[in-house]
């Protein structure tokens, strides 16, 4: 009988009391580990985040993964092109520099990147359009479309330049132009050009003795020879013992009445085509291999 009376209320407590004190354990430990998982989550994603919003993040990664070849401010060494100035560079979408960053280039001197974190990849391009000076988009001032047609139409500037693969030859090549330049700064360019007295600027005309004309803008000229290259892109080699007479345009290739014969609309316009095709608002062609090979 005392042996039952005896372990009867170790059955009631084990039943019971000690129970409840288990299960109060039990839960006090799922909140600990609870809490530890809660606090320990935002300090994971802090990294990823503050790559985002500090602005010193880019910087620092550039200077650790990137500056030994380009440069600390980008602008290249004998090892690697400058990417800060670089048309070709500053065409090219976020989303195709964080391709060769990650991947690299097969066959040229750009390693991949793999071990990098996808926000210190994205630091880097934010630092990289930093050194570059402009931000990652622009919005274009006006219709592209209708910036075209007056290019190529009613301002006669493909009687010159070239762009995108059409237009003159005697003029520089537009299609990177935009991509460095902010959006004043080409307005200015097409309505005040600066006045240039150099006479490479002009067009020429070379009169020989025997009667023939060759007319063109010089493109070389040494003591014995000259170089001209006419609108069409043609070039003639005049020995100066055959010339007799050279006559020099009063003025230069670029006229200088765009800011009166075009509207403000159609200055807009224009702008908006060169802006889009130098890709200034961002595209997603497949990035060219020869933009971070050097020069």
């Amino acid at each position: 009988m005392k042996g039952t009376i005896r372990t009867a209320p170790a059955r009631f407590c084990m039943s019971g009391i000690c129970t409840v004190q288990f299960a109060l354990v039990l839960m006090a430990v799922w909140a600990a580990n609870g809490l530890a998982v809660w606090s320990q989550t935002p300090g994971q994603n802090l990294p990823k985040q503050s790559a985002k919003v500090d602005s010193n993040r880019g910087k620092q990664v550039f200077a650790s993964t990137c500056a030994n070849c380009h440069g600390l401010d980008g602008r290249g060494s004998e090892r690697a092109p400058n990417i800060a100035e670089r048309a070709s560079v500053q065409r090219l979408s976020d989303a195709q520099i964080s391709h060769i960053i990650e991947d690299g280039i097969p066959g040229t001197g750009m390693p991949a990147f793999h071990s990098l974190e996808h926000s210190d990849v994205e630091a880097i391009v934010a630092y990289l359009r930093a050194l570059q000076g402009r931000k990652p988009t622009i919005k274009l001032p006006g219709n592209p479309d209708r910036g075209e047609a007056v290019f190529f139409g009613k301002a006669g500037c493909s009687g010159c330049h070239m762009i995108a693969g059409k237009g003159g030859y005697i003029a520089s090549d537009l299609s990177g132009y935009a991509g460095s330049r902010a959006v004043d700064q080409i307005r200015s360019a097409i309505t005040a050009p600066t006045p240039n007295g150099d006479r490479d600027a002009r067009l020429v005309t070379a009169m020989t003795r025997t009667g023939e004309k060759y007319s063109g803008r010089i493109r070389n000229e040494d003591n014995f020879s000259l170089q001209l290259q006419a609108l069409d892109g043609t070039f003639f080699f005049v020995a100066k013992s055959d010339i007799e007479r050279l006559e020099y345009s009063s003025q230069t290739l670029m006229p200088s009445d765009y800011g009166s014969t075009l509207s403000h609309d159609d200055l807009n316009d224009v702008v908006s085509y060169l802006m889009r095709v130098a890709h200034v608002s961002g595209g997603e062609s497949k990035a060219p291999v020869e933009a971070f090979e050097p020069e």
